[in-house]
């Protein structure tokens, strides 16, 4: 390759035994972005046996899949590729007649992991690329193996890999086809049982807030967002998920709103497991992770990517990327962050993200301007909820979105959010709005002095009278403002320090 040192690629390949996947990246300016994804059902772990040999046909679709990975590979540095082998290859007896020609046709070792490995390395995919404060739970369903991480920040405080999969599950306990109650109950009785090693260690430990990093939980949240639900998973919705299943009577004939024919086949006894997981470990809620073992391979790669604070590094790439002024965003943040404490930020505001929410929007709301000035907004809008954002949730790329989408000229009601409440999410915008009139000059020199009160959704802006007098236009659009935010009931009133 003759380019390595400027924009390398790198590649990750992860022989799971439900599917074989190959991620392709490239790092630049400090962010990670991602070139290819390539995925193939293999289901290895349908070709063990009952003594753990696996089936010629089996190694057969395996070494086939890494025949078409193997041309992907040929453009990337060896010292920039890590391919992984889990669950399925762990336990086959004749696993090293399967890696002897895997890494002939692929110019590369693949290196078997152990449970525990896996289970570190998910937790390192999670950490980089997935926000969330306090001690997290990670929860990753595979074909023949499930991990169960405890963490915080990057260090993995307890983790486990079960001996369960949604691939090994449908074969114990939907073999014959039949979405029956007794088939479901069956299945979640005996993940139960799995996991009952664990329980008491992990409830001791406890989390802040739980995340899974599976196809079986991103399965879930298409389903729920095509069902007009909101992204966060909860017992109650797997519930009515599963009895949406029991409506068919058997697997081929299983049809869900959201859910993709990739993913039926293995839907019920994945489902099975997270149900068993939620009433075992009493979790409330649990959203999609940003990525997981493959992006941990990817991580522990590069070496420089390890820092502790995702948003930021995330918000910086943007911003190098689209050619942002970081020094006026950081001014509209520190403003917006100023109005926020006089408004009373626990009491007005109650919801934790809600500050970093506010802080993202403000240092990303011109990213637009890189497009269009006329329409910077929306163009600002598109780019936020289609760009990849590590360290944010779906929810919250959606609201930031809808923040810049309205951050100047005409003002329109936010749609319905999930990132924060209504009133919350409708109390950032009147701030960010504020922020980025009594900063239009770009200097924190030039800044007026300002205070701001709030009584519910009345706020009361006050500034020095004789500053307005010799900045006319900031005193007209802020009366404009005024206007427009009382116009939709939300009462903003102008007067003197």
């Amino acid at each position: 390759m003759s380019d390595t040192v400027s924009s390398p690629l790198y590649a990750a390949i992860d022989l799971g035994s439900n599917s074989f996947h190959m991620l392709v990246v490239r790092h630049i300016e400090g962010s990670v972005q991602t070139m290819a994804k390539i995925k193939r059902k293999v289901r290895l772990a349908n070709g063990l046996d009952q003594n753990n040999y696996l089936s010629q046909e089996a190694m057969q679709r395996g070494w086939d899949c890494l025949s078409l990975f193997a041309e992907r590979l040929q453009d990337i540095p060896a010292g920039n590729i890590r391919i992984v082998g889990t669950a399925a290859l762990r336990s086959a007896t004749n696993v090293d007649v399967f890696v002897k020609k895997a890494n002939q046709i692929l110019g590369h070792p693949v290196d078997i992991i152990s449970g525990e490995e896996e289970a570190a390395t998910i937790y390192k995919g999670v950490a980089h690329t997935s926000g969330g404060l306090g001690h997290r739970l990670v929860v990753d369903i595979g074909g023949a193996s499930t991990e169960l991480i405890i963490g915080r920040e990057f260090e993995a405080k307890a983790l486990v890999s079960l001996s369960m999969g949604c691939v090994t599950w449908l074969d114990n306990y939907f073999h014959d086809r039949q979405l029956t109650h007794t088939n479901f109950e069956n299945a979640i009785l005996a993940a139960k049982a799995t996991l009952s090693p664990i329980l008491e260690r992990y409830t001791e430990l406890g989390w802040d807030v739980c995340v899974g990093a599976s196809g079986t939980v991103q399965a879930l949240q298409e389903i729920m967002l095509a069902q007009g639900m909101d992204e966060i998973i909860t017992l109650a919705k797997l519930k009515r998920l599963q009895k949406q299943a029991m409506m068919a009577s058997h697997l081929e004939e299983l049809e869900i709103e959201g859910l993709t024919l990739e993913r039926a086949l293995v839907f019920p006894s994945g489902l099975s497991i997270l149900i068993a997981i939620f009433e075992s470990l009493h979790i409330d809620s649990m959203t999609l992770a940003g990525g997981a073992l493959r992006e941990g391979l990817v991580y522990e790669m590069i070496g420089e990517m390890r820092q502790s604070n995702i948003r930021q590094r995330t918000i910086t790439s943007v911003q190098q990327r689209y050619q942002v002024d970081r020094q006026y965003g950081a001014q509209v943040a520190q403003v917006a962050k100023q109005l926020l404490e006089q408004c009373g930020h626990q009491d007005w505001i109650p919801e934790a993200q809600a500050e970093f929410l506010l802080q993202s929007a403000a240092e990303l709301h011109e990213i637009g301007l890189s497009i269009d000035f006329k329409k910077g907004g929306q163009h600002g809008a598109y780019l936020l909820q289609n760009l990849d954002l590590p360290g944010f949730t779906l929810a919250q790329k959606h609201f930031l979105a809808e923040l810049v989408r309205r951050y100047r000229d005409q003002l329109s009601s936010l749609p319905e959010q999930h990132a924060l409440s209504g009133q919350s999410c409708k109390r950032l915008l009147r701030l960010l709005r504020l922020s980025v009139l009594l900063t239009h000059r770009r200097s924190a020199h030039l800044q007026p002095e300002f205070e701001l009160q709030a009584e519910g959704d009345q706020l009361t802006l006050k500034m020095d009278a004789q500053w307005l007098q010799h900045n006319p236009l900031t005193q007209a659009e802020l009366e404009i403002e005024a206007n427009r935010q009382s116009d939709i009931g939300w009462p903003l009133t102008l007067s003197s320090l």
